[in-house]
């Protein structure tokens, strides 16, 4: 398959970003903007101490592939997964996190894993920090003569429920990293986006593998709560 010459925008919005204001994107003719609208799950209460918490967003990668599954380029990934940026976190690298896209792009560092570290980060792509809202980005693509895929994944950490619990144990099938891991497993969305296309609603595909042990996307969603609101919808639209 020929491959697709890709040239990639910096991110020039985020809404809701206590830290930044909201800027206008400057579109050229055939540039794309893909929009995440934020759900009712977007922020997530994530303990700290003495009953204290705090309002986490997720942690997400937006990115694309071939119609054969390839992977091309990253389109964005939030910092935490870009340079082993948690807190916290116990010596867990938290593979579990977004195990899809780790795979996905089949890069292994120095400990075996697939996730990027401090002394190696994500340098190819953009990433960034997670928006309290929602989130735009703005790439361009050199030539888009044949469909790619669009593929996101998100989670959250410690975001438990009644099947995905914090005490399931390592090698059960509901196991997620232990006390400070995910919970409730990736969610993966993705889309088809072909030459003619003038817009695309990506859509959930499944879930991701709740240990991170491997990089496939599973259908079973039933045990999934609030995962699915994490995200309202992603829009891919040619500007």
């Amino acid at each position: 398959m020929k491959m697709i010459g890709i040239q990639l925008m910096m991110i020039a919005c985020l809404v809701g970003c206590s830290s930044c204001e909201k800027e206008e994107l400057s579109y050229m003719e055939g540039d794309f903007k893909v929009e995440i609208v934020s759900g009712d799950h977007w922020l997530h209460d994530f303990p700290l101490f003495l009953g204290i918490s705090k309002k986490n967003a997720p942690q997400f990668a937006i990115w694309m592939e071939d119609t054969e599954g390839n992977y091309l380029t990253t389109v964005f990934v939030t910092n935490k997964i870009a340079t082993e940026g948690w807190q916290a976190n116990g010596g867990n690298r938290r593979k579990e996190a977004l195990p899809h896209w780790c795979h996905q792009r089949g890069v292994i560092y120095e400990d075996g894993l697939l996730l990027p570290t401090k002394d190696h980060p994500f340098t190819d792509g953009i990433s960034g920090a997670t928006p309290k809202e929602d989130l735009t980005v703005q790439l361009r693509l050199d030539d888009l003569n044949e469909p790619i895929v669009i593929k996101a994944e998100f989670n959250h950490s410690l975001d438990f429920n009644d099947f995905f619990p914090e005490n399931a144990g390592e090698g059960e099938d509901n196991y997620s990293g232990g006390k400070m891991g995910s919970g409730q497993p990736a969610l993966v969305y993705a889309g088809t986006l072909y030459p003619d296309n003038e817009e695309l609603e990506l859509v959930l595909v499944g879930r991701s593998s709740s240990d991170g042990s491997d990089g496939k996307i599973y259908t079973d969603l039933e045990k999934i709560s609030t995962a699915k609101d994490i995200i309202e919808r992603i829009i891919v639209s040619i500007q």
